[in-house]
């Protein structure tokens, strides 16, 4: 049992160093010019105009992750789908209750106006 912990162990080290070690060669070995045009934020080649840290509504955001939500649902119903003639009667009253539960998430979504784009 403590050997198993030893390989736990190890790997959260091995997960420690792998990503870090080139973020610190990096760090050391990067060439280092600023210059004011290379500081300026960057818009697809544009020149930018006016001030470039411009404040979004917060209900873009809360639009995206209305849409998030329902896309990672969309992944856990797939395989109910697929597996859909396979089922016994629980597994169907588990999927029918999820859509259930998805579909009062987006009535209540849709009753604050969270789906509205504006």
């Amino acid at each position: 049992m403590p050997g198993d912990w030893l390989y736990i162990g190890l790997f959260l080290l091995i997960v420690a160093i792998f990503p870090g070690v080139p973020i610190l060669i990096a760090a050391f070995l990067a060439p280092r010019k600023p210059h004011p045009l290379k500081n300026q934020t960057y818009e697809c080649g544009i020149e930018t105009h006016g001030d470039t840290w411009v404040q979004f509504k917060a209900q873009y955001y809360i639009f995206a992750l209305v849409f998030l939500v329902f896309d990672v649902e969309l992944v856990f119903l797939f395989p109910w789908a697929v597996a859909f003639n396979q089922l016994s009667l629980f597994g169907v009253a588990a999927g029918v209750i999820f859509v259930l539960i998805l579909f009062v998430e987006l009535m209540i979504a849709w009753r604050k106006g969270l789906l509205e784009w504006v």
